[in-house]
Formats: structure tokens, sequence, C-alpha cells
């Protein structure tokens, strides 16, 4: 199955838009989503760099992917993202600051105020499949909204896909899987995961249909994630969708990619990544200017300095805080401990 692309890097038109991808405001909002998940992910790495946040997962040249499915749901849909999703998250509503108190370790940042159906962020592994399969199965009782999730190339190696994967296809679940094959799982690269042509063919053994795009064109993650979601919602199932796209960070802050990817592979992919093409495009066919940039680039800047700034004058939570959603009626030797954490 070929990939499929409406820009090419350069962001030259490849083939007929579909409607959306004509309007002038969807395509400046696509790009004001991807350059604000830009700027919160650079503002996130220089906090966790001066020690004012943890581990973080950047989503740099990535940002097509979550954006892209995130702008093909209805509000009704259910978004159960990994850890890489900003875009994604912040599209459906999540705001910057509750970004920046999770990934500083306050569980507080996973109360949004925003998407309330929405799932908090998945850190193991394909973990938020099977959690898909399950919200699609209820959905499918009630008759309303779409399960969907993203994963990267390498949960596709890992059995929680393939069990959510053949159920969502033997009960013909409404669910999308998105996958995010940015090529490599942490060190290792999508071609040592699978001798599968694709990982889009993965599909095939649930009895799915299956379809590659371009991750690194906004348009054409929206277009294949919109008619799969309208499948689902229409009673023909669940899809997968494999966009291909490329790390061009390190996989965490915990990690040194520079061991293991040569730096000219690295370059080469600079010059496909998703931001410049839709600028390029929008630049070409649209009428946008240095003063549009400049303003985007200001606006989405001053946004994230200041819900920084309200994330580190977060006062913490008391360590008893742990002890608050485990239990209706915390069990006796629960609530000693409970007990002896105080309110401090």
């Amino acid at each position: 199955m070929p990939e499929t692309a409406f820009l090419d890097a350069r962001g030259e038109v490849l083939r007929d838009l579909p409607d959306f991808a004509r309007e002038p405001e969807t395509l400046r909002a696509l790009y004001t989503a991807m350059v604000r998940a830009r700027t919160f992910d650079a503002k996130a790495i220089a906090l966790q760099r001066t020690g004012r946040l943890g581990t973080y997962a950047s989503s740099l040249g990535q940002e097509a992917v979550s954006v892209g499915v995130a702008a093909a749901m209805a509000e009704e849909d259910v978004f159960l993202p990994s850890f890489r999703e900003h875009g994604g998250q912040l599209w459906r509503g999540v705001t910057p600051e509750e970004l920046f108190l999770y990934w500083g370790g306050d569980e507080r940042g996973n109360d949004f105020a925003g998407p309330r159906q929405d799932f908090p962020v998945c850190v193991p592994v394909a973990a938020q499949f099977p959690h898909a399969a399950g919200v699609a199965l209820a959905m499918q009782q009630t008759g309303e909204g779409v399960a969907v999730a993203i994963g990267g190339d390498g949960a596709t190696s890992k059995g929680d896909f393939y069990e959510a994967l053949n159920v969502v296809g033997a009960w013909d679940l409404p669910a999308v899987f998105v996958i995010n094959n940015n090529q490599w799982a942490i060190s290792m690269p999508r071609t040592e995961q699978t001798r599968a042509r694709t990982l889009a063919d993965k599909a095939v053994a649930a009895g799915l249909p299956g379809e590659q795009v371009d991750g690194n064109d906004v348009i054409a993650v929206r277009e294949a994630t919109a008619r799969a979601i309208g499948r689902a919602r229409g009673g023909e199932g669940g899809t997968l969708v494999e966009c291909v796209s490329y790390r061009l960070g390190d996989h965490t802050t915990a990690d040194d990619a520079s061991r293991y990817r040569d730096d000219a592979e690295v370059s080469a992919h600079w010059k496909e990544e998703p931001l410049i093409r839709l600028r390029n495009h929008l630049v070409a066919e649209h009428g946008w200017g240095k003063a549009e940039e400049d303003a985007l680039l200001r606006s989405c800047h001053d946004e994230i300095e200041a819900a920084a700034e309200r994330y580190l004058a977060t006062a913490p939570q008391p360590a008893r805080a742990m002890f608050a959603h485990l239990y209706a009626s915390l069990p006796e030797d629960v609530a000693a401990q409970a007990g002896e954490a105080g309110d401090g």
C-alpha cells in the first residue's frame, strides 16, 4: 500500500487537496497548532534541563501526527495518547499548564479541565491500545463516539497492540489505531523490529483496513484519520493508520540518540519536517508572510511562558495526597501510612 501525501517536503501540492485543505483558515489553524506544540516542547526541554521538570519525551518533527489526528476528531470522541502527543492534547483542550504539571510529576495535570473523557498520558508502551478497545466496546453499546489511540512504531511489537487490534477486528469496534512510525523505538530501528513491509500491513491479520500516510504532512494525517473515524462512526469497524515520520530529537531527555544514530541521517530528515512544509504552502498559496509568522511566534511564546510561570508557582501537594484516590475507605495498614505522611 503506497504512502499517501498531499504536500511534498517543499510544500508543493502533489495531488488534489481535500476540501478542508482548500480553506486558508483551516490550514492556518493546523499550522498554529504545530507551532504551539513545538513552542511547548522547547520550553519543556529547557525546564527539564534546569531541573524544574521531570524526564520528558519530545515531539520534535512529529507534530503533524497528533495535530492531524486530533483535528479529525469530534468532541465526543475519546483520545488515548502515548507520551508524545502534546500537540493533539493541546488541540483537544488540555492546557499547557496541565501538561507542565504532569511532566513535573504532579498528577493534577491529568485532571483536564477541558476534554474530560480523554485518557491521560500513557507511558507504558502499547498499554493504551487495550484501553482504546475497551472504550470502543462501550461506545459500540451506546452508539456514540470513536476511540482514537496513538502509539509509536515500537508499540506494534508488543502483545498489547496485537491483542487490542485483534479484538477491534473481531468485534467490529469503533476504534482508530494510529502509529507514529518515527523509525526508532528508543535505540531500536524500525528495520530491526519487524519483517512486515509496512506497519499498516499488520492490520491484515485482524481483518482491518490499514493505510500508510506521510506523517510529516498534516493534511494527509487529518484526511486519513477523518476517513477512518467516518468508517468507525458509520458502523464499519476499526482502521489502522501508519504515519511515517522521523524522531528528530532524543527518545526522551534521559536518552542520548547520538550513541546509536548518525548525525548525517538526522540532518537529512530535517528537510522533511512538517512545520516548514506547511508554512511554505501557506506562503505560496495563501499569503502567509513575515508579519503573520512573527505574530504567531510571539503569541505562542507568550502563552507558553505564562503557563510555565503558573506551573512553577503552583504549590506542591502534601505527601498525604498520594493516598487520596486509592480507596473509598482506606484499609487499616494504608491508613496508618497515610497518618505517618501527615500534612506535609
